[in-house]
């Protein structure tokens, strides 16, 4: 891979996805959303970025649904992450609105490093 975000752990976490293609397409259009706003993960944060969206994908192909969960919960959320779980979300596709809020999460963490 061209991406140096991409590293062998990453890789591995990729060769597991059941969708690989559409998981490695929203790893790399979260990566491009983060540089956007200058947000540099950890490689470990790449990984379980990754592991999480490989999920994301899955539950989007398959129809599943996350359980809705509290807006509130995620106030300390900043708005920078919640766009970008917003597009990301989008991205996907048929995903349920709960996805946006659990994802955020990987982005704020991300932007404290």
């Amino acid at each position: 891979m061209d991406d140096l975000w991409i590293t062998e752990d990453v890789q591995k976490m990729l060769s597991k996805a059941k969708h690989q293609p559409e998981t490695l397409s929203a790893l790399l259009y979260a990566f491009s959303l983060m540089r956007e706003v200058g947000i540099t993960p950890t490689e470990l944060q790449t990984v379980i970025l990754t592991n999480h969206l490989s999920e994301m994908v899955d539950r989007s192909l398959t129809g599943e649904r996350l359980s809705d969960v509290d807006p509130a919960m995620f106030a300390g959320v900043s708005e920078e992450a919640l766009a970008i779980a917003d597009k990301l979300v989008e991205h996907i596709g048929n995903l349920a609105e709960s996805e946006k809020y659990v994802i955020s999460i990987h982005f704020e963490t991300a932007k404290n490093n």
